[in-house]
């Protein structure tokens, strides 16, 4: 009935390196769409149905507990906060039952069966279930309810009503003990007091999809849901922000962005072969699934998990992230710059068992190297535990050292449309000059008719002499128009006695992180670049509504003004630069690694630079322009 597992090679490289398969158990019956648990060492999951198996890593006396009291199919499985003693509860239409895992040693250690607690029946068909933070309350997710079940007393404290469609997922909001996030079928989310069983906030539909699975960071204060299309929705649950919508991420997109990042990567298989999954490597053709639907969210913290090789694989945002867990694989997703830092995709290792995962749970201890996965199969009825190696799986995907640079010559001039193009302004200034000489050669004068005696010789029978670079010593320096010229790309500055800005004026939230902010030349305005693929312009005094400068596939990590306001130059971590009109908010220039043939914008190739551009600058004093990237090179771009 189960098969325990071992570390093994997959067939195009080491894969016990990055994930190994601990246990695989066949089952009677499908455990696909069941809420699966994971939590540390231990994994939970239904088998046969009604039959409720939880799996020790860490202790191998003791390895398999297998627990029975339900007469239904079990449906949901949820551990609880609290380490001593480590609670676990399950579901099914006939029971809610409680079970504590020490004690349930014990009883197998005597030759007992083990037993567990009723603290509710004939609920319906649970989806989902969830402990308060201190385990005295129990979230049950049943048809379009939320039963709020008491776990000490046994009973039924409040019913949460409200969705339209059977309720997905639940959870309590750490930092207001009091507060439950719910998202359900009918596509939306629903804020509740659940002491009060009033409800605080309702949003909008927010996909074609059912909502299938939530989280709540309670670092950054965000709600984190994922649908069955592959979408993810992040929200900022900050009191006074009114639930705004931080960012909307498509897996896929975000996927293929990742894998074009990192194309020159070192993995158990080659780069170039690893893409998710179309509608015809999924022989079931079940379009739901080819989308990546959300299966699970659960935290994962990486600030300990590197070791000193792997410094370069997180990116410098070393904060919390988020696995997220689908059909195909697993991904790691920085909850900062809303990026992928991972992808473990199930088919890239030929020897797992699974390959399309119907459920999904995963867990990773705070600053440690192991990471824990359960998964049962979408077309079988097969579970499987994995132990992924967090350090591994990030050093496989770790970026690519510098190579040689390439080095492009131009075949022609700057386009005269490009912000870059400064002949125009020459040609301009130089015209009148132009047409004054040749008015003078063509202008016929007369003159009288003069006989000289003495011709000045022709110098051929002299030394031949010459000097060269003779100084100019009759023009005149007009000291006004230099010091103009000077002053006139030179901003107001401070005076000296004038005390530092230390009083708070105004105050503005952006709808993201801000990576980056710089004013222009003039003081007159403010740009930002923020870590959802925009840049912001404001005013100056931060009035108004800024200026959204859209286009880029990576957060912002640079902006820069040019000298006469007209430009917005944007750097972001998708490999490009960006010139924006800053009048019109349009893209007029675009320097990728890549030619864009057939694009409308003027796109350039951007030579040399193998890694993410961290800085640009405008010459004040020539058309010219600099950029930095994190490959140690500079590369300087002139007008023709």
């Amino acid at each position: 009935m189960e098969e325990p597992r071992g570390d093994f090679c997959a067939d195009e490289g080491c894969a016990g390196d990055v994930v190994v398969e601990k246990y695989l158990a066949e089952s009677k019956v499908s455990a696909s769409h069941v809420q699966l648990a994971c939590r540390g060492p231990h994994c939970a999951f239904p088998v046969d149905g009604n039959e409720l198996r939880v799996w020790n890593a860490e202790d191998p006396s003791c390895q398999l507990l297998i627990l029975r009291g339900h007469h239904q199919p079990i449906t949901a499985v949820a551990f609880g906060n609290t380490v001593d003693p480590l609670l676990i509860c399950s579901a099914s239409e006939d029971y809610v039952i409680k079970w504590s895992l020490e004690e349930c040693r014990e009883k197998v250690l005597q030759g007992s069966p083990p037993r567990g607690i009723i603290v509710g029946a004939l609920l319906g068909k649970v989806r989902y279930l969830r402990f308060s933070p201190d385990d005295r309350v129990a979230a049950v997710c049943a048809g379009n309810k939320i039963f709020m079940l008491d776990v000490e007393s046994q009973s039924t404290l409040t019913e949460l009503e409200g969705h339209q469609g059977p309720v997905t997922a639940a959870e309590f909001c750490s930092w207001q003990a009091h507060v439950i996030i719910s998202v359900s079928e009918d596509r939306s989310f629903k804020v509740w007091d659940h002491r009060l069983g009033s409800l605080m906030y309702s949003s909008s539909v927010l996909a074609a999809s059912p909502l299938l699975s939530l989280f709540v960071d309670g670092r950054s204060q965000q709600l984190v849901t994922g649908c069955a299309a592959g979408q993810l929705w992040i929200f900022s649950v900050v009191e006074g922000h009114h639930y705004r919508c931080v960012t909307h991420v498509d897996l896929r997109k975000q996927g293929e962005s990742f894998f074009t990042r990192r194309a020159g990567s070192h993995r158990c298989r080659p780069l170039g072969e690893s893409q998710l999954p179309s509608a015809s490597d999924l022989d079931h053709g079940d379009s739901s699934e080819v989308a990546l639907p959300v299966l699970g969210l659960a935290p994962c913290d990486l600030s300990l998990a590197l070791h000193p090789e792997c410094a370069s694989c997180l990116s410098p945002e070393n904060t919390s992230c988020l696995w997220i867990g689908s059909s195909a694989g697993l991904f790691v997703f920085n909850l900062a710059n809303f990026e992928f830092e991972a992808v473990l995709l199930f088919r890239d290792f030929r020897s797992l068992s699974i390959q399309v995962a119907g459920s999904c749970a995963v867990a990773s201890e705070a600053g440690g190297d192991e990471a824990a996965c359960v998964l049962t199969s979408l077309f079988g009825n097969e579970v499987a535990v994995l132990e992924v190696s967090v350090p591994a799986l990030l050093r496989s995907w770790r970026r690519p050292a510098p190579g040689q640079p390439l080095s492009v010559l131009p075949s022609s001039c700057v386009v005269s449309t490009s912000p870059l193009y400064f002949r125009i302004i020459e040609e301009k200034s130089a015209k009148p000059v132009r047409q004054k000489q040749s008015a003078a050669r063509g202008a016929v004068q007369d003159q009288p008719l003069v006989f000289r005696s003495r011709i000045r010789s022709s110098g051929y029978t002299s030394a031949p002499h010459a000097t060269m670079f003779s100084p100019k010593t009759n023009v005149k320096n007009d000291g006004e128009r230099s010091a103009k010229c000077k002053s006139s790309h030179r901003c107001k500055e401070r005076p000296a006695q004038s005390p530092l800005p230390t009083r708070l004026r105004r105050r503005a939230v952006a709808p993201a992180a801000v990576r980056c902010v710089q004013f222009s030349a003039d003081g007159r305005r403010l740009a930002c670049g923020l870590a959802s693929h925009v840049s912001l312009a404001f005013d100056a005094d931060l009035t108004g509504t800024p200026a959204v400068f859209s286009g880029h596939d990576g957060a912002v990590s640079v902006v820069c003004w040019s000298h006469d306001g007209k430009w917005l130059l944007s750097a972001s971590q998708d490999g490009t630069l960006r010139v924006w009109s800053a009048r019109r908010a349009e893209l007029a220039l675009c320097l990728a690694y890549v030619y864009e043939m057939g694009s409308s914008t003027f796109s350039h190739r951007l030579a040399g630079h193998t890694d993410t551009v961290t800085g640009v600058a405008f010459s004040p004093s020539a058309p010219q322009l600099v950029t930095a990237a994190l490959d140690g090179s500079l590369q300087l771009f002139a007008a023709e």
